[in-house]
């Protein structure tokens, strides 16, 4: 910055403060706007003034905004939640009569009367379990064969039973051949249905 006082002369400066002193004594406006340009001279800031001559007000920090997480979602109710599972017991019980066979207190029913139900709920449950899911054994063994457990082996889809000592790899015989789902198919349940109404109660008019 340019020291423009080098260029005045004494009489114009004195001229100047004359000005100044009166000015500041009649116009309350017009010391607010020396009083900046007065304090920054005598602390040598005067190059960092605006062009205007007062002293910028320092600017405040930005506030930090608080950003609150979103909040989750309700749960669903819990027949909503588990839709998918009364689903597929509403298919088993329409197609084989499950729910009834197992409320059902069969000790009052003969075996033969056992095994003929057995076998009508065995069709329609299979027609169900085979539409909507596919299964694969976990051991493609046949039960009574001899197996080889390796080391690392998945706890989940092998269960070792028997005098379990010592580390893998472990020989022994397959005694089940175990289940895995492969694929699952089952339909949308619409939110009109409630999923809780396994079978409709049936009233015949007569």
């Amino acid at each position: 910055m340019t020291d423009s006082s080098a260029s005045l002369s004494f009489f114009a400066r004195l001229w100047l403060a004359w000005l100044c002193f009166w000015r500041c004594l009649v116009s309350r406006e017009f010391a607010q706007a020396v009083l900046p340009a007065s304090r920054a001279y005598d602390s040598g800031q005067l190059a960092q003034l605006p062009a205007g001559g007062a002293a910028a007000a320092p600017k405040e920090p930005p506030k930090p905004v608080e950003v609150k997480p979103a909040a989750p979602p309700p749960a669903p109710p819990p027949e909503r939640e588990h839709a998918s599972a009364l689903s597929l017991l509403g298919m088993l019980q329409r197609e084989g009569r499950l729910v009834d066979f197992l409320q059902e207190n069969v000790a009052a029913f003969s075996d033969a009367e056992v095994g003929a139900a057995a076998r009508i709920i065995h069709e329609g449950c299979r027609k169900v379990v085979n539409q909507y899911l596919t299964l694969q054994p976990v051991l493609p063994q046949s039960e009574g064969d001899k197996v080889t457990v390796p080391a690392g082996f998945d706890a989940q889809r092998t269960r070792l039973t028997g005098n379990v000592a010592g580390q893998p790899p472990y020989n022994g015989t397959l005694r089940h051949h175990g289940w895995v789902t492969t694929d699952v198919k089952f339909p949308s349940v619409s939110p009109a249905m409630d999923p809780r109404v396994l079978a409709p109660a049936e009233v015949e008019l007569g």
